[in-house]
């Protein structure tokens, strides 16, 4: 029944960007084999990217961390100021620790390494596509003694949520669970990280990622 819904679904529109042409290769011959997905368009850095979001309507963009003229950051801070916009998954090389916890603070949906199998990419786009947040969790945690091991992959995502000044009704309709549900998962997040409000959670999350 699941494998009847997913093929009557309308395929995912996706725009890829990378600085690689052999990458933009690789993920063209990805997305044109899978019916899952339409590959609207490519781009070879940041700003044609942004010129891409401008021209054309699409669900889901995948762009490279470390890109000339506009870099993935740029990217997310460009389309923070934007009424609507695709939603993003960085799909990056640059194995440093930080990166994920960057894309979710600046407003990414989705991390993917560039070491994982292509079916992970692809798994990530259908994920981020249906309103998930995808990110390696297990980076937030520094150590045995870190608040932020004793999370959930669902209060992660709701801290991510917080730190990128989601209400709790956007949050809901981001992740498509009810207000209350957002509620009973906050209560217990504040209670892990010993605060006792939103504000002292983001300020906790963001002096954890350096970002203070």
């Amino acid at each position: 029944m699941n494998e009847l819904v997913q093929d009557e679904r309308e395929p995912i529109d996706v725009v890829v960007a990378d600085k690689s042409p052999l990458i933009l290769a690789g993920l063209v011959q990805l997305f044109d084999q899978d019916d899952r997905f339409n590959l609207v368009a490519t781009a070879a850095d940041g700003e044609r990217f942004m010129e891409a979001v401008e021209r054309l309507s699409f669900d889901v963009g995948i762009i490279g961390w470390n890109m000339p003229y506009l870099n993935g950051q740029g990217v997310l801070q460009a389309l923070q100021k934007a009424e609507t916009s695709p939603r993003i998954i960085v799909f990056t090389g640059n194995s440093a620790p930080d990166i994920p916890r960057q894309v979710m603070r600046f407003g990414g949906a989705g991390f993917c390494s560039k070491a994982d199998a292509p079916n992970v990419l692809a798994e990530t786009v259908l994920a981020v596509s249906e309103g998930r947040m995808v990110f390696p969790f297990m980076d937030l945690s520094r150590s045995g003694s870190d608040p932020f091991s004793g999370l959930t992959a669902r209060e992660q995502e709701l801290l991510a949520s917080l730190a990128r000044g989601r209400t709790n009704q956007q949050i809901a309709g981001d992740l498509t669970i009810s207000l209350n549900t957002v509620k009973f998962h906050l209560k217990n997040l504040y209670g892990k990280l010993d605060v006792k409000n939103r504000a002292q959670a983001v300020a906790c999350y963001l002096n954890a990622s350096g970002n203070v």
